[in-house]
Order: structure tokens, then sequence, then C-alpha cells
């Protein structure tokens, strides 16, 4: 009776302490979308833990038009896919041939890009800019996409190098003398089995990409190839802000991340599981 009762007692424990979190994560999205309904008046006039007195959804559809909500998803939307695949890609390709393909050039090539993770957004700005002032990429999403996949590659290099390393190599061999190329070998054996690392790449990816501000605001000055978080900076200002439309254009741009972390939820729990196994 009194293991059982501790069980009891370790299950509400628990349940409590899962509770306290679920709630500490959910109230801040919450109270965003209910501040996203006040005006700015009566946000700044009114208690920021009341309700509002009319609830209104004008901020919505003003917050879209003005800010160009439409092309500027569309464009986030454009940034994020192509960076997380070019960047997993590219990155399991390049951990493939450091890790399983004996090269002389490999320790320098894969020390080149672990480097790469040192250098910081502001130390590379400056010369970033002027290179795509003088080919012409400023204000293009050509011009945004391969800085964004640039900086990705160095973590994912980094990352799959190792996870591919612990794959065995009898397979691999298994796989070369049965004829296959290592284009064959990377899309049939290294791909599958790091769907771990993979995942994880993703998700760093993803919200990197969909959140960067300062990268695309210096290369940019149009909506046309600017992204959703320029346009929640529209509003807000060095002498004022319109919070409460700052407040739906905030909502607009989390939306997607909810979405995408409800469609791809067993994916990410399946890969952050795997990836804590394999480490």
């Amino acid at each position: 009776m009194d293991v059982r009762k501790n069980n009891i007692i370790s299950q509400i424990i628990i349940y409590f302490i899962m509770a306290i979190f679920t709630v500490l994560a959910i109230y801040p999205l919450l109270w965003l979308v209910i501040q996203s309904f006040k005006t700015t008046q009566e946000y700044l006039t009114t208690s920021k833990l009341s309700l509002p007195e009319h609830w209104s959804a004008q901020n919505y559809p003003y917050v879209w038009e003005m800010a160009h909500f439409g092309i500027l998803l569309i464009n986030s939307i454009i940034y994020t896919a192509i960076t997380v695949t070019a960047t997993i890609v590219f990155g399991l390709m390049a951990s493939f041939a450091f890790a399983k393909i004996p090269s002389k050039a490999t320790p320098l090539l894969h020390g080149v890009f672990i480097v790469g993770i040192l250098l910081t957004l502001q130390s590379i700005l400056v010369p970033l800019f002027l290179v795509e002032m003088n080919t012409g990429l400023l204000n293009t999403r050509l011009g945004v996409l391969i800085p964004y996949i640039g900086l990705g590659l160095p973590m994912a290099v980094y990352l799959g190098t190792d996870f591919v390393k612990g794959i065995p190599g009898a397979i691999i061999e298994s796989a070369r003398i049965d004829g296959a190329k290592f284009l064959k070998i990377f899309t049939a054996i290294i791909v599958p089995m790091s769907a771990p690392v993979a995942m994880t790449l993703g998700i760093l990816t993803f919200t990197g990409t969909w959140n960067e501000f300062m990268l695309i605001t210096i290369l940019t000055d149009h909506y046309t190839s600017q992204s959703i978080p320029v346009g929640i900076s529209k509003f807000s200002g060095a002498l004022a802000s319109d919070y409460s439309r700052q407040f739906s254009a905030l909502v607009m741009g989390v939306i997607p991340m909810i979405i995408f972390y409800v469609t791809f939820r067993k994916q990410i729990t399946k890969g952050v599981a795997a990836g804590a196994v394999k480490g």
C-alpha cells in the first residue's frame, strides 16, 4: 500500500509541475491574442491584464494591408522552405564526404566549415553588403537566400559529420561492393539513417530563418523581398509604438510556427528522442 501511495503522490507532483509549465507556455500566447483586440489607447490606459472593453478585429485587416503582410508571408515561406531544405541536403552531403570519403583535403575543408560557427553576423554584415551591392543582389530573394544557406551550413556540417561518423562503415562498404555509387549510398543509406539529425537541423533552421531580422533588414529595403519580422517592426518606432497593431502582427507571425509544430510534432518528438539516444 505504501508503494502504491507513493506512486500516486509522485504522479500528482509530476502532473502539477507539467500543468505549471503548460500554463507558463500558453499564457503569453493567450495574452498576446487578447491584447491584439484592443486599441492602442485602451492598451495604454487600462490594466495590461484586463480583457478588452470592446472587442475589435479591425487591427488585423489594417496590418495585413498596411504592412503588405500577404507578400511578406509568401517571402517568409519561400526563404524558410528553401533554406531548410538546402541546409539539410547540402549539410548532409558535406557531412557524408567528410565522415566517410577519405581525402587529404578533408581536415582543411572541414575546418573551414567549423570556423564558420565562430563568425558573428555583425562581423560579416559590411563585406556581405558590399558584395551584394556590387553583384546586383540587393533587394532580391536570391540575395537573401544565399547568406541564409551559407550561415546555416557550418552548424549543419558540424552536427551532421559527428552523426554520420556513427553510421557503421560496413554498411557503406557492402553497398559499394554491390556496385552502388556515392549518390545512391547517400540517398538510400545516409539520408534515412540521418533522419534524427536532419530533424534537429530542420527545427533550428526553421526557427532561425523565420525569425531572422537583422540580415534581411540590411539586404532589403522594399517589401517585395522582405519577410514577416520586418513587417512587425513597422509598428514600433523610436518615439512611439502602435502596440495593438504590433500585437496583431505578432499573432499573424506566430501562427505559422504553431502550425509547423502541430503538423510535425510527431516527427519532431521522434527526431529529438532519437538524437538524444544516439548522443
